[in-house]
């Protein structure tokens, strides 16, 4: 801040801020929103007329008061999605590893079948939030909640999905709780020396798996990827607590409302499709996918596409797999005139058969694939299409 009282407006502190962000005017120097609290004017001030406020330094909170793993069950319309399985069972390592409890969050409205599978699938503990205000969601009754037992419970480890609503849901309860966030995990493990949750993501356009950590702050947060775990097999004698809590909010107190659920049409589920055909650069343009599609179709899959394809504007978006896009783990990825970015194979080097179809005989895509075919995709995709058409009878 500037004293007006003892400002002599003589502009030393402007020929010294390297970043424009002082101004005289009138007969008091005034400072705008370029300042970054550098202090390179303080040293210059002949008059001792600027000073900067700094916050109070925040307390620390005890790491040690912290344990427990936790896991938000996402659920739609009373159906648990998928990815909370893939969670609960790389979190029950994780537990294991730590020697420390499992516990999932269940909200939404009827949603008690939910919280029994949770414990088949691994929890040791359930915290049931059923209640009319959680029926569909929404950001502020679901991160009121969570944020309550966050703080009462206080959980070392709290992983969500990276879906849509996971990914909001993850941002505002970080945000409220002061705590790290990374987003969209490809890999969690613990660090055995330090116990720190370490969490892994592709960084820097894909080009690298960066390991990330949160050492001060607690609970230690991340989104995972679908597909990037496998479900556990579900124990339905497996006994836990189921423990039921009220919402943190009432109707009245919610801003938003649902009105309806609009479903897009041509809607392409690449997540749990069990065959996919992916086309990449080599395809030349939006008629290339044709044969693709065909395919696809007599497999019965679905159409994919790499990041350079989608940005060519050949395919809609919604077939993109990879680091931008969708992480996939199908039965059969059969890759056409894709390279194999480091983007791409993010996306989809955990499926169970990668067919790689290139002219490239170096192509970095061979190294991830179970089988390789050197050659024109154009000449190979239909005699491939025209096999399996007579084989299968379609």
């Amino acid at each position: 801040m500037i004293s007006a009282d003892l400002c002599t407006a003589c502009a030393s502190c402007v020929d010294a801020c390297p970043f424009g962000a002082l101004s005289v005017e009138g007969d008091v120097a005034q400072v705008n929103d370029q300042c970054t609290f550098c202090g390179a004017c303080i040293d210059v001030c002949p008059a001792g007329a600027i000073s900067i406020e700094r916050p109070a330094a925040e307390e620390k909170p005890n790491l040690s008061s912290y344990h427990g793993v936790w896991v938000w069950v996402e659920q739609f319309r009373g159906q648990a999605c998928t990815i909370s399985w893939e969670m609960l069972g790389q979190a029950r390592r994780l537990a294991d590893q730590l020697g420390t409890a499992l516990t999932a969050c269940v909200l939404g409205h009827g949603v008690e079948p939910v919280a029994r599978e949770a414990v088949a699938y691994g929890a040791d503990r359930v915290f049931l939030v059923d209640d009319p205000t959680l029926a569909v969601y929404r950001t502020d009754p679901y991160a009121a909640v969570l944020v309550r037992l966050v703080r009462e419970h206080r959980p070392e480890i709290f992983l969500l999905g990276a879906s849509a609503r996971g990914r909001d849901l993850a941002g505002a309860i970080a945000t409220d709780l002061r705590t790290g966030l990374t987003a969209d995990c490809t890999g969690l493990d613990i660090d055995p020396e330090t116990r720190l949750l370490r969490q892994t993501r592709p960084a820097f356009g894909g080009n690298i798996m960066a390991t990330i950590i949160c050492p001060n702050y607690r609970p230690q947060m991340a989104t995972v990827r679908h597909r990037v775990f496998d479900v556990p097999p579900a124990d339905p004698s497996r006994q836990g607590q189921i423990v039921r809590v009220p919402a943190a909010m009432d109707e009245g107190e919610i801003a938003s409302q649902v009105v309806d659920f609009l479903v897009e049409a041509g809607q392409v589920n690449l997540a749990d499709a069990r065959i996919i055909v992916s086309g990449g650069r080599g395809v030349g343009g939006p008629a290339g996918y044709a044969p693709l599609q065909e395919l696809a179709d007599v497999l019965g899959g679905a159409l994919g596409a790499s990041r350079a394809a989608v940005d060519a504007g050949w395919i809609p978006y919604a077939h993109q797999v990879g680091q931008t896009g969708r992480t996939v783990k199908p039965d059969l990825y059969i890759a056409c005139g894709i390279s194999g970015a480091i983007q791409h194979l993010a996306g989809m080097q955990t499926s169970k058969v990668i067919v790689a179809i290139n002219k490239d005989p170096e192509a970095p895509i061979f190294n991830v694939a179970t089988y390789g075919i050197v050659g024109d995709l154009f000449e190979i995709v239909p005699a491939l299409t025209a096999e399996f058409r007579k084989r299968l009878g379609r």
